[in-house]
């Protein structure tokens, strides 16, 4: 069986086996398949841009007559050389088309298949998985680690560098699909056309979240009992029209995150290897979330937790009063604080 772990993906890429003649790239992460099956079907020719070597297909046509993959897979380049069928599959079923292609012999042609988020049970990924003239290539969602090595690779094509800070918010910043992550890269390498190096202001300028941003100051200004950033913080988010519910919501999630660590630092470990281990907080927030850990405690965050589930099924019951609701919650908060 050839079923490539997801951690080797990227050394078939560099390196593909010239056994191997056909290449299924499937996954979640539409825009890494995607990718994938563009690198591996340039690779597979002289010249990409050239109609004779890259041959694209669709699976609709192939479902409709199998045989086509076949027929095409064993036609001669009209000026010899190498060739590459792209072929985007659909929700039909093409694996008796690429059953036929496997069975017979393929002499200079690649096979490139960008299939989708395909079930283990998949016809076209078992047939793959199992022929040892196939590689099935999964995709999936980019982790801090890959993430890391996209920006990396970003910022060294545009000639900019990148300090430890930088980097880490612009990782921060990014999501799990990769096509999406190659366009806010493009747009901020665009924002910093002309300058040797991006800084945390053009990471704000360009891939920040804005409302993001200020629903956390707010939920910061809360739980450290900072009364003047609470209320400029709540004006703005009122401004912007977020609703009550989701600025309730996210300081619940708040408070379980620093239930969840105070029972830790309670148990022994530092406040700061605590936080070092928090998935998704942003390095701008630790020195914030540092000083909730120090103000609160698992006796003070229990009530407040049952207080705040209290306050949103409040606002479910009086939608015309949910402002009021969350304002004098999150003002309680931020006098549990401040005690």
């Amino acid at each position: 069986m050839v079923a490539v772990k997801a951690g080797s993906v990227e050394g078939v890429l560099r390196r593909p086996d010239p056994r191997i003649s056909v290449f299924l790239v499937y996954g979640p992460d539409t825009g890494l398949v995607n990718e994938r099956a563009r690198i591996l079907a340039e690779r597979a020719v002289d010249d990409p841009h050239d109609p004779f070597q890259m041959i694209r297909m669709d699976g609709d046509d192939i479902a409709s007559d199998p045989g086509r993959l076949a027929d095409e897979a064993g036609t001669m380049g009209l000026f010899g050389g190498r060739r590459a069928i792209w072929v985007r599959a659909t929700s039909r079923n093409i694996a008796p088309a690429v059953d036929a292609v496997l069975k017979g012999v393929l002499k200079d042609t690649a096979i490139v298949i960008e299939g989708g988020d395909l079930a283990k049970t998949s016809p076209l990924r078992t047939l793959c998985e199992k022929s040892p003239l196939a590689f099935a290539l999964p995709c999936y969602a980019d982790t801090g680690e890959a993430l890391g090595t996209v920006v990396d690779e970003a910022m060294r094509e545009a000639g900019l560098s990148v300090s430890r800070d930088v980097r880490a918010a612009i990782v921060a910043s990014l999501g799990g699909d990769r096509l999406a992550t190659r366009g806010e890269l493009a747009k901020l390498t665009l924002y910093a056309h002309g300058q040797t190096e991006i800084t945390l202001d053009d990471v704000d300028a360009i891939m920040s979240d804005v409302s993001s941003l200020a629903l956390d100051a707010v939920v910061d200004a809360a739980f450290a009992g900072n009364g003047a950033e609470l209320e400029t913080g709540s004006r703005r988010l009122a401004a912007e029209g977020v609703h009550a519910s989701v600025v309730l919501g996210a300081a619940l999630r708040h408070a379980l995150v620093l239930l969840a660590a105070r029972y830790a630092v309670e148990e022994g470990r530092s406040p700061s290897t605590v936080i070092d281990g928090m998935r998704g907080l942003h390095f701008r927030r630790k020195p914030q979330v540092e000083r909730h850990l120090q103000r609160w405690s698992v006796a003070s965050l229990k009530p407040a937790i049952a207080a705040l589930q209290d306050a949103m099924l409040q606002t479910r019951r009086l939608s015309t009063l949910d402002d009021v609701v969350t304002a004098k919650m999150l003002l309680d908060l931020a006098r549990s604080a401040r005690r």
